[in-house]
């Protein structure tokens, strides 16, 4: 896997929802076995929240300075997407 995003200053939170079986969430679970720790390593101020729950769809949510938030579904989505998805979100 590539290496940790770094967050900016706003964001203040991260969360991941997904499902504990479900095929669509295949690739955040993987995401977070592999990259997971890299990830706090790189962000150690930033709570990185996992919510699991069944039959839950996969989305990824930041919370930013100001209470502002973003999210992005992580349906069906590989490894490195989901990846992607994290570093589009740290950047907004």
């Amino acid at each position: 896997m590539s290496k940790a995003v770094k967050f900016g200053q706003a964001v203040r939170e991260l969360r991941i929802h997904l499902c504990q079986s479900g095929q669509a969430s295949a690739g955040v679970r993987k995401f977070i076995e592999q990259s997971y720790v890299d990830l706090k390593q790189a962000n150690p101020n930033v709570p990185i929240l996992i919510r699991e729950a069944s039959n839950a769809q996969p989305k990824l949510w930041a919370r930013y300075e100001f209470g502002k938030e973003a999210h992005l579904p992580l349906t069906n989505m590989s490894e490195t997407q989901v990846q992607s998805a994290l570093e589009k979100l740290a950047k907004l």
